[in-house]
């Protein structure tokens, strides 16, 4: 176990064992999360696996989080005892009331039960993207269409008719632009951006694998944005914006279509849209995007919940009384 920066992580072979591991556990999201100040520790676990975990400060308690991780063979038991007891053994060391893993598992009662035998506690608060659509990108474009629902289909094919255009930059420009145009989504439709140093260090930290697509008319009129990372197998939509003409225009959807044939060309084989809400829950804040993420066909995948292992008991109970109240203020 080794501090980041230290750490000798070969991610390219990382994601080859763990093909399921996506940009949250890599050395790029270290290196971001660095650049704004987290401290973050790395384990194998003893050649088992791979970990990347994120000390967080926050007013209710201090933790420690562990995105789409730990990276392990969970039907190994060994594996699991070596995990569990180095993630204890760094939350401890580092004074955190608890420590939050979203591990890459599949929301089956199986994997559920699994995680509870372990002693972990369901947390109050999810972690990424716990209800994501996953498209398959080694499907033929044509197959691609075809698979997507009658009307998502029309609106990628009217955005041609009206000469919509798509283009991608990662300059500090356009991500600053894509940044004051989320500030003005999120007023609208009631969400919590990030802020902008966030969005810059990501765009450092990713550096050629991070872009912000740009939806225009042919007048250059922007319509819509979206942020997508690549890494290893997959591609991310993780954010999008948008201005009041994508009411009436198809640009998201233009958008996308063009993020999808860019990810295949480029040898990515799946495209996570990154967040949806969970089936029968009509209040939640990803409501009004699920439609339009699930029209592009691909499959609506669900994973198992955060869970916690909690390190104080006392500093845990305070935490959980700030965040039960949070997540029905944010409708999550």
């Amino acid at each position: 176990m080794t501090e980041n920066k230290e750490a000798k992580v070969n991610w390219n072979e990382i994601i080859e064992r763990f093909p399921e591991a996506n940009f949250l556990q890599s050395p790029a999201y270290a290196k971001m999360n660095e650049i704004l100040g987290a401290k973050t520790v790395v384990s194998d676990f003893g050649g088992l696996g791979h970990a990347l975990m994120i000390i967080r400060d926050a007013k209710r308690g201090r933790y420690l989080e562990i995105p789409c991780g730990p990276l392990i063979d969970w039907g190994d038991k060994k594996a699991i005892k070596k995990a569990l007891d180095e993630i204890s053994e760094v939350a401890e060391r580092e004074k955190c009331v608890f420590a939050r893993l979203r591990p890459q598992l599949l929301a089956t009662s199986k994997n559920t039960e699994l995680l509870e035998s372990l002693g972990l506690k369901e947390s109050p608060m999810h972690l990424a993207a716990e209800h994501t659509v996953m498209i398959d990108l080694t499907k033929d474009e044509e197959i691609l269409l075809s698979n997507m629902r009658r009307q998502t289909r029309y609106e990628v094919r009217r955005a041609g008719k009206l000469g919509i255009k798509v283009f991608k930059d990662n300059s500090e420009e356009i991500f600053k632009e894509f940044h004051q145009v989320q500030v003005e989504t999120a007023k609208r439709q009631n969400f919590i951006p990030p802020d902008i140093k966030t969005l810059l260090a990501e765009r450092e930290a990713f550096k050629g694998e991070i872009d912000i697509y740009v939806a225009e008319t042919s007048e250059g009129e922007r319509i819509a944005y979206g942020l997508v990372i690549r890494d290893g197998h997959e591609g991310d939509y993780y954010e999008a914006a948008s201005t009041l003409l994508n009411r009436k225009l198809p640009g998201a959807y233009a958008l996308l279509w063009r993020a999808m044939r860019d990810l295949k060309e480029e040898g990515h084989e799946r495209f996570n849209l990154w967040g949806i809400a969970p089936k029968g829950n009509p209040n939640h804040r990803y409501a009004g995007v699920t439609t339009f993420k699930t029209g592009f066909g691909g499959e609506v995948v669900e994973y198992v919940s955060a869970h916690d292992l909690i390190i104080s008991k006392v500093g845990y109970l305070k935490n959980l009384v700030v965040e039960k109240a949070r997540k029905k203020r944010r409708h999550l």
